[in-house]
C-alpha cells in the first residue's frame, strides 16, 4: 500500500483516491472512537464519517512533515470531544472489548498475573470507566493505540512533556481507582 503522504497526494488530485485513505484507517479511527466515548457503534460510524469528512474538507492543510496518523487522529479526537460536548453530561463506560488491551494494561500496571482473564477485562473496563476523561484518554491513546508520545502530542495539542506527565498521573490514577475498587469488594 502507498505511503500515507502519497495517499494525499494521490487524494488532492482525485477525489474518488480518498476512499483508500477511508479504507486504511476506518477500522482504527472507530475502535479509537468507541474507546474513548460512550456511545454505540452505530453512533461511532455515524461520527466517522464526520471524521473522514473534515479530514476530506481540510487534507489541502495537512503538513506532509508531519505524520497523517497523528493528524487524522487529532480530527477525531476534537470530534468526540465535539460530540460529547453536544450530549448531556453523563457517567462515561469505555467499549474494552479485546482481551489484548487488558493484558497491556495488566503487564504495564503489575495487576497480579493470577488474575483471572475474564474478570481481567471486566475489572480493566470498570476502572477505566471510573478514571477521569483525560486520564482515560491517554492510557487509550498509549496501551491501547500504541501510540507514543510524539503521536499523543501531536493528537492532544500538547507538550510531549504535559504526555509524559499525564501518562504517569493516569496510571496512578488507575491503580488507586483499582486499589480502591478491589478494597471495596473485600470491605
Amino acid at each position: 500500500m502507498d505511503s500515507d503522504v502519497e495517499l494525499v497526494r494521490l487524494a488532492l488530485a482525485d477525489s474518488d483516491d480518498y476512499a483508500q485513505i477511508v479504507e486504511k484507517y476506518e477500522r482504527p479511527l472507530l475502535r479509537y472512537v468507541l474507546r474513548i466515548s460512550n456511545i454505540s457503534r452505530e453512533e461511532g460510524e455515524d461520527l466517522l464519517q464526520n471524521i473522514f469528512l473534515k479530514a476530506y474538507q481540510n487534507l489541502r492543510d495537512f503538513d506532509s512533515s508531519l505524520k497523517f496518523s497523528s493528524w487524522i487522529y487529532r480530527i477525531a479526537h476534537n470530534e468526540v470531544i465535539s460530540h460529547w460536548r453536544k450530549k448531556s453530561a453523563r457517567a462515561q463506560e469505555v467499549n474494552l472489548d479485546t482481551f489484548e488491551a487488558a493484558q497491556l494494561l495488566k503487564s504495564t500496571l503489575d495487576i497480579p498475573a493470577a488474575t483471572d482473564e475474564k474478570f481481567l477485562v471486566a475489572f480493566v473496563h470498570s476502572i477505566l470507566a471510573k478514571i477521569p476523561q483525560k486520564y482515560r484518554e491517554i492510557l487509550i491513546l498509549r496501551y491501547l493505540e500504541s501510540k507514543d508520545y510524539a503521536e499523543i502530542s501531536d493528537i492532544l495539542h500538547c507538550p510531549m512533556g504535559s504526555v509524559a506527565t499525564l501518562v504517569h498521573r493516569a496510571k496512578k490514577a488507575f491503580e488507586l481507582t483499582a486499589g480502591e475498587a478491589a478494597l471495596n469488594k473485600f470491605i
